[in-house]
């Protein structure tokens, strides 16, 4: 048998694959394709992405949500030149004070907590956790026998 390098083997793979008839598609392939071409030829396009509208229609959409966008702005700049500041503020304060005193609750809660957690020996925690583990794969190993005992036969 005659020995090829990989660049010989290469070219008379590539040639044995060109060499070979394409593919045809099956005919209800072709048709489905054909029938989803023409469904998507019916779409009107006002209902396809933004590169499908007419460049009038794009123009005016983008005029509109400019002058939209600005008239927010502006609504904001005249609604803010009319607000008594410290009114708004004392009044903001009295309704989010709820949240700091939430706030220093947890914070306190975070640092009892982590006095508590630094307190207990590593050897309680780490044997805690294996008696965890071991309920774990007990409930496993008894979950997979109750399976293989009730289901597995039927």
């Amino acid at each position: 048998m005659n020995q090829m390098t990989p660049e010989e083997l290469e070219k008379f793979i590539h040639r044995q694959l060109r060499d070979l008839p394409a593919r045809t598609a099956p005919q209800s392939l072709e048709a489905r394709v054909m029938a989803a071409v023409r469904q998507r030829a019916l779409v009107p396009w006002y209902h396809k992405s933004w590169q499908y509208w007419p460049k009038a229609f794009r123009m005016g959409f983008l005029l509109l949500a400019t002058a939209a966008a600005g008239a927010v702005i502006a609504a904001f700049h005249l609604g803010d030149a009319g607000i008594n500041k410290s009114a708004f503020v004392t009044e903001a304060s009295q309704r989010l004070g709820i949240l700091s005193k939430i706030y220093r609750v947890a914070v306190w809660m975070g640092d009892i907590g982590s006095q508590v957690f630094a307190s207990i020996p590593p050897v309680w925690l780490y044997g805690g956790l294996g008696v965890v583990a071991l309920c774990y794969a007990s409930f496993f190993g008894l979950g997979a026998a109750a399976y293989r005992t009730l289901y597995r036969n039927h």
